[in-house]
């Protein structure tokens, strides 16, 4: 089958791999028929995280099951699923709470890579999923989604889930105030999140035309293009004297996190689901004097898809506006070279 394998920064190219067998009883096999290029995996293609050798890349895919192990009871060959972007075996105790990122059983994981992923890279014709039953979502009475629902879909695998848990994390509930600092897939989807949980007014702090026409159409009723003081400055002014009741902070860089914090009033709640790069830190300190509330982390998108696919399904929310760009799957370094260039919000893959 053909795959995306990184080599090196800046060198993505599609070539043979071994088509993806059952291995254990509890996987099966899916053929994939959307992926994507998520904003985490520019930090390898920027060289920001090393590339030890040439690997399958790729953890956002939707698809249909080819192929399924002895052990595996909730799914059928012909079933379209929606694969979160980490394994989770569903049973120990933090997949019980509902952090199934967290999974117990993957600390010892061979299979794994040290991102937590699914082991054979998503940008491919073809994966295999350990931990089936526990891990992927079958998508209800659907066998071949329209271009639109599959954008929607292929979403849930990932950048809705992780905007859902940017706002759960900073306690967005109806008539909140809230800011967004950061504009890729899942900025906007984190716009989208806090509309659907009911906030009152939502900033956007974006500078690209295209990602503010789409955040506006999320549910932003503000757009702020500056940084830093000014920004605020801008936040403020826009609310009346003060800051946001709640902040998301979906980067992950020093600079979009001290904008974050310095967006959110005393008492507010930050919450953070940008991978932690260059620098980002809390200040202490400062969380002490001004009482805010800091939570976040990796999405458990498994735990969010359920609940979000129903209104994907019911037409209630269409994060899929996210992808602007089509490309087939032999494109792939074309589409990471878009995305790191900013000509494209996310790209979507077809094998």
């Amino acid at each position: 089958m053909r795959a995306t394998i990184i080599h090196a920064p800046g060198d993505i190219r599609v070539e043979d791999r071994d088509y993806p067998t059952v291995q254990q009883p509890t996987d099966v096999v899916v053929k994939v028929t959307a992926a994507c290029v998520c904003g985490s995996d520019l930090w390898p293609y920027r060289g920001v995280k090393p590339v030890h050798k040439p690997s399958a890349i790729g953890h956002e895919f939707i698809g249909v099951v080819e192929s399924v192990g002895t052990e595996v009871t909730t799914l059928t060959a012909g079933d379209f699923v929606i694969a979160p972007f980490v394994i989770s075996c569903g049973k120990c105790p933090p997949c019980l709470d509902g952090v199934t990122v967290a999974c117990e059983l993957l600390a010892g994981w061979g299979g794994k890579d040290s991102t937590g992923l699914p082991v054979d890279g998503g940008q491919g014709q073809a994966v295999r999923v350990p931990l089936a039953d526990s891990t992927l979502v079958k998508v209800p009475g659907v066998t071949e989604p329209d271009s639109a629902l599959r954008k929607s879909l292929l979403t849930l695998s990932d950048v809705m889930a992780t905007g859902h848990h940017a706002a759960l994390s900073a306690g967005v509930t109806a008539g909140k105030t809230v800011v967004v600092v950061g504009d890729g897939a899942v900025g906007l989807c984190g716009v989208l999140a806090a509309k659907r949980l009911g906030a009152s007014r939502i900033i956007a702090m974006s500078r690209h035309e295209d990602r503010q026409k789409v955040a506006t159409e999320f549910g932003a009723t503000d757009i702020v293009s500056e940084r830093g003081e000014e920004g605020v400055a801008k936040v403020r002014e826009l609310l009346g004297g003060v800051l946001a009741d709640s902040v998301l902070e979906c980067v992950g860089t020093k600079e979009s996190m001290e904008q974050a914090l310095h967006s959110v009033r005393p008492g507010g709640s930050l919450g953070f689901v940008g991978v932690p790069t260059g620098g980002a830190e809390i200040p202490l300190r400062y969380l002490f004097d001004s009482n805010i509330h800091v939570a976040g982390g990796m999405a458990p998108a498994r735990t969010y898809i359920p609940e979000l696919l129903e209104d994907v399904l019911s037409g209630a929310i269409n994060p899929g506006l996210v992808f602007d760009v089509e490309m087939p799957l032999e494109e792939a370094a074309e589409a990471y070279k878009a995305m790191d260039e900013r000509r494209a919000i996310k790209v979507l893959l077809v094998p």
